[in-house]
């Protein structure tokens, strides 16, 4: 069924629609959420709320095309961890102890596949993978990462460098943890 079907019979409550709904974004959208949090968990309950915050919000959906739409179901998504975020306090912490990156993390990087990848970047602390995130995946700027998370602007620069450098040392950690895996 196409998507502006679909937000049609959902705005009429059809439970039938909202399931399909669901099932067809629930996967996009829980790997969404557990992007910003830390369990499984955390990412489902937020993955609910922002559905069922998307179903009472549907009058104020204007669907002018797919990508509208699903990029608004995402904002619901995002909006939904970071207010899971700030309820937890666990926002920004700063590791100041910043591991040396190595030479090797360009190979590293191109052995790592994307699962690989999102379990490097969810290891990062909270406020420099919610930052990371905002700004690598969502592309907010530095402004709108600011603003939405009530922080400076200086702030939001500042965790992005910090989580790029972890990234780095993370990624070359895990490139040594292989080398000495294929060793053995």
């Amino acid at each position: 069924m196409e998507l502006s079907n679909l937000i049609a019979e959902c705005r009429q409550q059809r439970t039938s629609a909202q399931k399909c709904l669901y099932d067809r974004f629930a996967t996009s959208m829980f790997l969404l959420c557990r992007r910003y949090l830390k369990t499984d968990h955390e990412a489902e309950e937020a993955m609910m709320n922002g559905f069922l915050k998307f179903f009472t919000q549907l009058h104020y959906l204007v669907h002018t095309s797919d990508t509208t739409t699903v990029a608004w179901i995402k904002k619901i998504m995002v909006n939904e961890c970071l207010m899971m975020l700030r309820q937890r306090n666990s926002f920004l912490q700063v590791v100041e102890d910043l591991p040396e990156c190595t030479d090797q993390v360009e190979t590293a990087l191109a052995k790592l596949n994307a699962g690989e990848i999102f379990r490097v970047v969810t290891q990062l602390p909270t406020g420099y993978r919610t930052v990371f995130n905002l700004y690598a995946i969502e592309g907010y700027s530095h402004k709108e990462i600011a603003e939405t998370l009530d922080i400076d602007e200086g702030t939001s620069k500042s965790q992005l460098f910090k989580a790029r450098v972890m990234l780095q040392a993370l990624i070359a950690k895990n490139e040594q943890h292989y080398v000495n895996a294929i060793a053995q």
